[in-house]
């Protein structure tokens, strides 16, 4: 019996997640772990532990972690635990080990301590806004999230934030607090940098038309753009002139296109013009 080929966009899928993932590596090897950063979630406890444990380096406490929240997670929620998340989770631990042993590095890239702060908070920002763009997720915490979220009517997103304060604020008592205070910012920065970039990656043009030439604009939408649009019928209060109102969603590139194609044809149309981040249906997200 042979498998079923993956389609275009299952392939894009899991592109974009080893992209994210080894974006998000890039961040927590080379910035995050070098300057003992802890800002939260399984990287933040192997920095921690790692300080603690002879021997042990935080590439290999965070895959002997990942790997037990794995096993936990399928043994606890069976298999609607996730591909993806598998997938990304042994990724990531399995490329930070690896670049522990082919690339070792014993001190921070630069001595601005700021500058590399930013990038240890702003790489796995961008790689976590990848995954969740596409349903997955880096496992960790998350599993604990899931679990609890089974068979607990806890705040799951509060739970998840007073956990990743406890385990940057315990960085103040192994690094000191000039590394305890940096990551605390940092914790701040990763929660207002995941959303913003999430957003700016799902950034889409929803059109609202009001046009006495429906006709050709609606064409052209069709035809040249291939999206769909909603025709909705209105009248002026001032004129009392009916007037027909399109409803339509495009990415940002066919909004120029749109937006310059409408006034050429109707120089008198009005149109509103909103960014939305959050789209279900045919052409845009499935409904989950």
């Amino acid at each position: 019996m042979s498998l079923p080929m993956p389609t275009k966009e299952q392939l894009r899928d899991w592109m974009l997640m080893t992209v994210g993932t080894i974006i998000m590596v890039i961040g927590i090897y080379f910035f995050k772990y070098t300057n003992n950063f802890s800002t939260g979630g399984v990287s933040g406890i192997s920095v921690i532990l790692a300080h603690y444990i002879q021997g042990m380096t935080p590439g290999t406490v965070g895959l002997v972690i990942n790997v037990a929240l794995l096993i936990l997670g399928y043994a606890v929620l069976g298999r609607s635990f996730g591909v993806k998340t598998t997938y990304v989770t042994l990724l990531q631990s399995g490329l930070l080990r690896l670049l522990e042993i082919i690339l070792p590095m014993k001190a921070p890239m630069t001595s601005q301590p700021l500058l590399e702060l930013i990038f240890a908070v702003s790489l796995p920002a961008i790689g976590s806004a990848i995954l969740f763009n596409v349903d997955a997720s880096s496992g960790g915490t998350d599993i604990i999230a899931m679990i609890m979220r089974k068979y607990s009517t806890l705040d799951i997103g509060r739970a998840l934030l007073l956990s990743d304060c406890v385990i940057t604020f315990s960085a103040c008592i192994a690094f000191g607090m000039t590394t305890g205070l940096f990551s605390i910012l940092g914790l701040v920065m990763k929660s207002l940098l995941v959303d913003m970039v999430l957003e700016n990656l799902n950034i889409n043009k929803c059109f609202h038309i009001i046009t006495s030439h429906p006709d050709s604009i609606e064409r052209y939408i069709i035809h040249n753009l291939h999206r769909g649009a909603t025709r909705l019928h209105g009248e002026g209060i001032y004129s009392h002139e009916g007037k027909e109102i399109i409803l339509t969603v495009v990415n940002r590139k066919q909004g120029v296109l749109l937006r310059r194609y409408v006034k050429s044809t109707d120089p008198s149309a009005f149109l509103l013009i909103n960014n939305t981040s959050e789209i279900i249906g045919n052409g845009f997200r499935g409904v989950n």
